[in-house]
C-alpha cells in the first residue's frame, strides 16, 4: 500500500517505561511483583531503534526519569540517532495523585537529567495515563514555568480511566501565562458515527483491526490534511515480558495483541509518514 497523503507527515511517539511500571499491570497484581521486576525496556527500546531505521523514521521518546536514571547510554543512544527526548515524569505516578510541589520537583528533576544525558533542551511532556484532567490543569502553569513548550496528554475520547472528549483533536494551544504559551498535541482520533474513534495507539491499537486503524489514518491525512499523534509502549513489542497472575480483565487489556504490535507497526509506518513532534509543531 502507498502511502495515502505523501504531504501530511504524523507524530509517532514512544512512552519509554518497563512493563511493570503500566497502571493495569500496578493494579492487576495488587504488589504481588514476584519475577515481575525484571527490567526488560533496553532490548525492547533496541528493537524499536531496529525497526525505525529501517524504516528511515524519527519518533520522539518520552522517557520516564527513573528509567534514564538506570540506562544512561540507552537515552544517549535514541538521541544520538537522531530521535527526540520528552519527559515522562521521573516517576510513573499519576498526576491526580500529586501536589503542586511533588509534580514540580518531578518533572525538573526529570528533565534536568534528561538534558544532561542528552545535552540537548527537552520541551516536550506527556503525562503518565494521560493523568492531566480538569482538576489538574495547575500542571499547565507548571510546565510552562519549567520550560516545557508542549503536552501531549489529552485524549479526545471517553474511556473508564481518563479522557476529554470535547477536547480539540488537533494541535492547539492549551495554556498562556507571563512565561508562555503551551501546545497540546492530543492523541490521535478519526470521527466515526458522531463520535472520536480512537486510532492512535495503545491497546487500541493491539485490539482494533489494522484495516480501521488503517481507514482512520486515510480519514485525518486526506479528508482534513491534519496529522494523527500516535504513541506506543516498548512493552507491547514483548510477547516474552513476565505475566504474572492478575485478574482476567487486566491481563486481557494488558497483554491483547502483544505478538503481533511489531509487524502491524511495522506494516503502519510502511503506509503512512511519520516523524518528531518538535518537527511537526516547527518549535525548538
Amino acid at each position: 500500500m502507498e502511502p495515502i497523503t505523501p504531504t501530511i507527515v504524523n507524530a509517532l511517539s514512544v512512552d519509554v517505561e518497563e512493563h511493570y511500571h503500566a497502571m493495569i499491570f500496578r493494579e492487576g497484581v495488587k504488589g504481588n511483583l514476584a519475577g515481575a521486576l525484571e527490567s526488560r525496556v533496553e532490548a525492547n527500546v533496541d528493537r524499536i531503534l531496529r525497526l525505525l531505521g529501517d524504516r528511515d523514521t524519527l519518533a520522539t521518546f518520552f522517557v520516564l526519569g527513573e528509567v534514564a536514571a538506570a540506562h544512561p547510554v540507552m537515552v544517549r543512544r535514541i538521541a544520538d540517532q537522531g530521535h527526540e527526548i520528552g519527559c515522562h515524569n521521573f516517576h510513573h505516578e499519576l498526576v491526580s495523585r500529586r501536589t503542586p510541589k511533588e509534580f514540580r520537583e518531578d518533572v525538573r528533576r526529570a528533565k534536568s537529567l534528561l538534558e544532561d544525558l542528552t545535552e540537548k533542551p527537552v520541551i516536550g511532556y506527556r503525562a503518565p495515563s494521560f493523568s492531566i484532567g480538569n482538576a489538574q490543569r495547575w500542571a499547565y502553569d507548571i510546565l510552562v514555568e519549567e520550560g516545557f513548550r508542549y503536552d501531549s496528554s489529552v485524549y479526545p475520547i471517553l474511556h473508564d480511566r481518563y479522557g476529554h472528549p470535547s477536547a480539540p483533536r488537533f494541535p492547539y494551544e492549551i495554556h498562556r501565562n507571563g512565561n508562555g504559551s503551551l501546545i497540546e498535541f492530543p492523541i490521535g482520533t478519526t470521527r466515526l458515527l458522531g463520535l472520536n474513534l480512537p486510532i492512535g495507539g495503545g491497546g487500541y491499537f493491539r485490539l482494533l483491526p489494522l484495516a480501521l486503524i488503517r481507514w482512520g489514518f486515510e480519514q485525518v491525512n486526506a479528508r482534513e490534511r491534519r496529522p494523527v499523534m500516535f504513541y506506543f509502549h516498548p512493552w507491547e513489542l514483548d510477547p516474552g515480558q513476565p505475566t504474572p497472575p492478575m485478574p482476567w480483565h487486566h491481563r486481557f487489556r494488558h497483554y491483547v495483541g502483544i505478538p503481533s504490535v511489531e509487524a502491524r507497526l511495522s506494516s503502519l509506518l510502511g503506509d503512512f509518514h511519520f516523524s518528531t513532534v518538535q518537527s511537526i509543531l516547527g518549535i525548538g
